[in-house]
């Protein structure tokens, strides 16, 4: 019933418009995909943040450009890192768990017994995770955007290149609130693939307990490419249309 890919998404699109509408579960969804991610998140942002600081700022030094850290630190988080990180860490994290919970009802007939009790698997299953990672993964791109810029800043201090009232006056400087918008549109596009692609791998699993590991795990990479490979397009669209 789901085996091409783009009737599957046809379909899931179809369901998001359509009745019944689970909210207890799409407010589960967005518990388990967004609160639960942050502390990932959280300390994947500040670990690259913190990197990007380091590196950025011994390259500037040797020119004796240090002072535009934070420019270069704030715009790269904002605009590539930032969507780009979040999207791969909640499709290792989330993604495989979607799929491998999806893919175990399949296995053990309860997607079945849904249809015989007249839920339609698609509205109860996939589309209450597809609108949380559509709606958290903007979220929690703005949340690593900004612990990444702070880390940065922290790198900054610490390293002596600039003090915190110049590196916060730098990034206001540099950083507009239009820089945010193709970051948030990547991302929104990143939880659509992750969603996307781990819901479909999940319906598709085959019979067998085994077969769920193979679903999870080529979910899994299946997102992660797609969410690079998409990422060039993207950044080239957005920046024709908002450089």
């Amino acid at each position: 019933m789901y085996a091409n890919p783009f009737i599957f998404s046809i379909q899931l699109f179809r369901a998001c418009l359509r009745r019944p509408f689970f909210f207890t579960e799409l407010w589960k969804q967005i518990c388990i995909i967004g609160a639960d991610s942050l502390p990932l998140i959280s300390t994947a942002a500040a670990a690259v943040g913190m990197v990007l600081g380091f590196q950025t700022g011994s390259t500037l030094a040797r020119f004796g450009a240090q002072k535009y850290l934070a420019a270069i630190v704030g715009l790269s988080m904002v605009r590539e890192l930032g969507p780009v990180i979040t999207a791969l860490l909640v499709a290792s994290r989330s993604g495989s768990g979607i799929a491998a919970e999806i893919g175990s009802m399949k296995v053990t007939q309860q997607i079945d017994a849904l249809r015989v009790s007249a839920v339609p698997p698609l509205n109860y299953l996939a589309v209450p995770r597809t609108l949380a990672c559509v709606v958290c993964l903007p979220l929690l791109t703005v949340i690593a955007d900004v612990i990444g810029i702070i880390a940065g800043g922290m790198v900054s201090v610490i390293m002596g290149l600039s003090t915190a009232r110049w590196y916060a006056k730098v990034t206001g400087e540099f950083i507009e609130f239009v820089d945010f918008f193709p970051g948030l549109i990547k991302a929104f596009f990143f939880g659509l693939i992750i969603a996307l692609v781990a819901t479909y791998f999940g319906f598709n699993t085959k019979r067998g307990t085994q077969s769920v590991g193979r679903a999870t795990t080529a979910a899994v990479v299946t997102a992660s490419l797609g969410i690079l490979l998409s990422d060039v397009f993207l950044t080239r669209v957005l920046l024709l249309l908002f450089e």
